[in-house]
């Protein structure tokens, strides 16, 4: 069963969530962003200790505070790391009140029928077993929507929502996130089919079911109001998609009842290079900006 301080929290909390969850794929882009270059590791496990470093510099930061941030995506590995002596979740909600999830995708399939599904997650009823046991609140999982394809879309929610279900027996809330991708053709068409494909599913969850969307900024704001609105929806958060910070908050100051779940955008402009002094004012600055976006 769900936390119900952390279910408060993600129903209610001002404030966004954090996505700390680089994988193996999208690791190297933001170390690289980071100012960590990949000479500057030569394995894996080096690679890993890096961005590690790089995200307990961040939930330590001055203004990575609960008051602004209200959750926090993790990378399955970070499940056995470290901050202050303590297991990560258990540090985030423990120290900082801030609700801690987990990334359960293993990536995505190759394309076809204009969509990307997800790849096969083996061992997943362990994994969930063990993030209940650290404390996580709930999980996400990540698709990708190229074209506004009917029969490819309906595949990405069904099978999102397949997953969904397995996260809510184990007792954790999925966030849902059939990402859209901003570069799309035929971006709002597809939108509007993923919408309907997701109102179809949400409408045959079962009494007492909640879970969180994860969405692309719509082409037209507002759109996601409905499914904001949904009963068995907790909260419905944005993701950045690739676009800039000062961009993805404009445009979800323009939707309301959507909250930031950004990653990029919330990492921008900071480097390793930078002294305590710099990095805290650097990600502060994003962090008020994403907070005002959200409100």
């Amino acid at each position: 069963m769900a936390n119900s301080q952390q279910r408060d929290r993600m129903k209610n909390g001002a404030g966004f969530i954090a996505a700390l969850d680089q994988s193996g794929g999208s690791t190297p882009k933001a170390l690289a962003l980071y100012g960590v270059d990949a000479s500057d590791y030569a394995t894996e496990e080096e690679m890993f200790a890096e961005v590690q470093r790089m995200r307990a510099r961040i939930m330590q930061a001055d203004g990575f505070t609960s008051d602004k941030v209200i959750g926090a995506i993790l990378f399955e590995r970070t499940l056995g790391e470290e901050i202050e002596g303590r297991k990560v979740p258990e540090y985030l909600w423990h120290e900082r009140g801030i609700v801690p999830f987990l990334k359960i995708d293993k990536g995505l399939e190759d394309q076809t029928g204009g969509v990307q599904l997800m790849k096969p997650m083996p061992g997943l009823s362990e994994t969930l077993a063990r993030a209940a046991g650290q404390g996580i609140f709930g999980t996400k999982e990540r698709s990708v929507i190229h074209e506004a394809d009917a029969a490819g879309i309906k595949a990405v929610v069904d099978q999102q929502f397949d997953v969904a279900r397995e996260v809510l027996a184990a007792g954790l809330v999925p966030i849902i996130e059939p990402e859209v991708n901003i570069h799309s053709a035929s971006k709002s068409e597809a939108e509007d089919l993923m919408k309907a494909e997701i109102a179809r599913n949400l409408d045959a969850l079962g009494e007492g079911h909640e879970v969180m969307l994860k969405l692309t900024l719509p082409s037209r704001a507002n759109l996601f109001a409905d499914l904001i609105a949904h009963p068995r929806v907790l909260r419905v958060v944005a993701l950045s998609g690739g676009y800039s910070t000062d961009e993805a908050c404009r445009l979800l100051a323009e939707n309301d009842g959507m909250i930031a779940s950004f990653s990029r955008a919330l990492t921008q402009g900071l480097t390793r290079a930078m002294s305590d002094r710099e990095f805290n004012a650097a990600l502060g600055g994003n962090i008020d900006q994403i907070c005002r976006a959200s409100a």
